[in-house]
């Protein structure tokens, strides 16, 4: 049976798919985070492409035989959909793996009705819609009033010391990870809190740019501790220039403590910023890295919506990212072991 579980945020989609792996076989199963997987799956394209040779109607059978491979139960978390070109491909991947035999479980924060809503060309996407409400079981989760990410997030607001930051080792000595710097109407402290905490954690080491490679594509990671994988960067490094999540990802895989400055209250017209920001957060989220912010507001007052526009998909996938934000403060999120490239 094919699933299609939403919820809003006070119900956790994310411990539905956990608890389905408590029946078939875990080699059946593939759990992955949704943005994870479409990015995967533009890699495998590219490569199959350039390197396989593959167009047209060889590519796609060649592509579904390596994704249902690793198993025909397919799990995705936080199915969300922002991009055109992810929307596009949606259709013809789903029709494949449900021609195949594969069976689809898929968490999301609303309705299949709901996707995309209000995105570029969504006329186009509405036949992906019809094709999950015709053949997945949709299950509204509504009842609870907790969000299971914060839970906890009482006891943390803290990151370990350079020696742990990785999450190995001890505990080590406990730091504030988020800083809102208001223009003095509150903490006056904050860059000096924010700076002190990362010369803390970097021990006096080199700070140097760093280069990253990512599909033949150089990242640019401005200020970088090789030494004890922890990099800085302002808002506007990360976000104000054409990024995606493979930018993120090759990030968050390098690097396993995270400094970001300068965050800014983001307004709904500012739709690209407010984007990168949100696919920069999934990325460093699904890393387990550990991150420090430097903000003008809180988590909660970072994202400005007006009435208008409350209904659109960046608002629905802004609250997954508040959410998120708010449990990567917290003392369990703090301690889980980071899973980037040195330890894979």
């Amino acid at each position: 049976m094919d699933l299609f579980y939403h919820s809003l945020l006070s119900t956790s989609s994310s411990s539905t798919d956990d608890n389905n792996d408590h029946h078939p076989p875990k080699k059946m199963i593939q759990k992955v985070h949704f943005h994870k997987f479409m990015l995967e799956l533009h890699k495998s394209l590219h490569k199959a492409k350039t390197i396989h040779n593959l167009s047209g109607n060889d590519l796609f059978p060649h592509i579904l035989q390596t994704i249902l491979h690793q198993g025909n139960i397919l799990c995705f978390d936080e199915f969300q959909v922002t991009d055109i070109a992810d929307a596009l491909l949606l259709q013809r991947l789903f029709t494949g793996l449900f021609d195949r035999g594969a069976v689809v479980v898929a968490t999301s924060n609303r309705p299949p009705r709901d996707l995309y809503l209000g995105g570029l060309q969504r006329e186009l996407f509405l036949p992906f819609i019809d094709l999950v409400e015709e053949t997945l079981v949709e299950v509204g989760m509504w009842a609870s009033e907790m969000d299971y990410r914060l839970v906890g997030t009482e006891c943390g607001d803290s990151v370990p010391s350079a020696g742990a930051a990785g999450g190995e080792g001890g505990r080590g000595k406990a730091h504030r990870v988020y800083f809102v710097d208001d223009g003095g109407k509150g903490n006056t402290n904050a860059k000096e809190e924010f700076e002190q905490l990362f010369v803390t954690l970097t021990k006096g080491a080199p700070i140097y740019s760093v280069v990253l490679d990512v599909s033949g594509r150089q990242v640019l990671v401005p200020k970088a501790s090789e030494e004890y994988n922890i990099a800085r960067f302002s808002f506007y490094d990360l976000c104000g220039k054409a990024k995606g999540a493979a930018d993120y990802l090759a990030i968050g895989e390098r690097f396993n403590t995270i400094f970001i400055e300068d965050v800014p209250r983001l307004k709904f017209h500012e739709v690209n910023l407010v984007r990168r920001w949100i696919t920069l957060i999934d990325a460093l989220y699904e890393c387990h890295v550990k991150l420090v912010v430097l903000a003008k507001t809180s988590p909660e007052e970072m994202f400005e919506v007006d009435l208008a526009n409350q209904h659109c998909d960046e608002v629905f996938a802004f609250d997954r990212t508040r959410s998120r934000m708010e449990e990567m403060r917290s003392e369990g999120y703090l301690k889980k072991k980071w899973v980037g490239s040195k330890h894979k």
